[in-house]
């Protein structure tokens, strides 16, 4: 379809003879104009994904399409259809300068030699980097050389963007400047494929959510869609002094079907209960106004959010 900007259907990929499969059977759509993130536990195969996606690994079986070109018979081609961001503090020539290295790197992109200096300017512009185009890359920050390495794939003005923690190391206010531009860029209708740990993150940019463990997808959506999935729609949150918390008596006071967690903050026991969409939250809300004379100053009852529908699953998405 001519809106799909990167198609993966049932893609497979293992190591070690076959003994460890990473990936299994994983299909994915990616649309022009949207941010897709993909997250997932530490080794449920994010990284190998987007590898594959990416055609940096070749999957054992499967199909991956970036651009209607078939990356796995052409990788070539579709390489050059998109943009990857790694990060970290390798990939670039430290003696030289950021405009230097980046000029390289448009000559290696097939960035024409007339059009070469205005993208170079272009991007260190977007990254809010243009006042150090002629210092060497050897004296950038971690953050410095995170936004260059953005800079660095959006020189052949990919339509197709893979952003591997893009803002990784990078101050809050640096961060939002690439939230921005990420923002931006799908507006423009840009691709992108995210992967992240801030859940905050994710939540603030990403029209869509794939969630995968142990190697398989396991949930496609919004962040209602991964909490439904969860088991749940809402939270409540609060905290009780021990004399309250011992009082209360909570777990005695809680349908069976909802789930409550407990841990201590400070010198007070922090309550999160997440609530099927069945359950209501008022009888609780009764009890605690009841039993204190008002509910508790930080009590508080929402949708749930992404962070806490992921937490809420951390458990099934575990390698066994």
């Amino acid at each position: 379809m001519a809106d799909i900007a990167v198609e993966a259907r049932q893609l497979k990929r293992s190591f070690n003879k076959g003994k460890f499969v990473a990936v299994n059977g994983l299909s994915l759509d990616i649309k022009y104009g949207q941010i897709h993130a993909l997250l997932g536990p530490n080794g449920a195969g994010k990284t190998t994904t987007v590898k594959m996606l990416t055609t940096l690994l070749q999957p054992d079986s499967g199909s991956v399409k970036i651009a209607g070109v078939d990356a796995v018979k052409n990788p070539t081609s579709a390489r050059r259809k998109l943009g990857l961001v790694l990060g970290g503090d390798l990939g670039f020539y430290p003696r030289a300068s950021a405009q230097q290295n980046l000029c390289f790197f448009a000559d290696i992109q097939g960035v024409p030699s007339a059009k070469r200096h205005q993208r170079v300017a272009q991007v260190l512009q977007d990254v809010q980097l243009s006042q150090y185009a002629e210092a060497k890359v050897s004296g950038f920050s971690r953050g410095m050389k995170q936004r260059l390495h953005i800079a660095r794939a959006l020189l052949h003005e990919p339509r197709i963007l893979f952003l591997d923690e893009p803002t990784t190391g990078l101050d809050p206010d640096i961060s939002l400047e690439i939230r921005d531009l990420i923002s931006r860029l799908a507006r423009q209708g840009v691709a992108v494929l995210l992967t992240s740990h801030s859940m905050a993150e994710v939540e603030e940019l990403a029209d869509q959510i794939s969630l995968i463990g142990a190697g398989k997808l396991v949930i496609s959506g919004q962040v209602q869609d991964i909490a439904a999935y969860a088991g749940f729609d809402r939270c409540s949150t609060f905290t009780l002094t021990p004399a309250q918390d011992s009082r209360l008596k909570l777990n005695e006071l809680l349908p069976s079907a909802v789930v409550h967690e407990r841990r201590p903050v400070s010198a007070q026991w922090l309550h999160t209960i997440y609530w099927p969409q069945a359950h209501s939250s008022a009888a609780l809300e009764a009890e605690l106004e009841g039993q204190l004379g008002r509910l508790p100053a930080d009590y508080l009852c929402r949708p749930a959010t992404l962070e806490q529908a992921y937490l809420a699953m951390a458990d099934r998405l575990a390698r066994q």
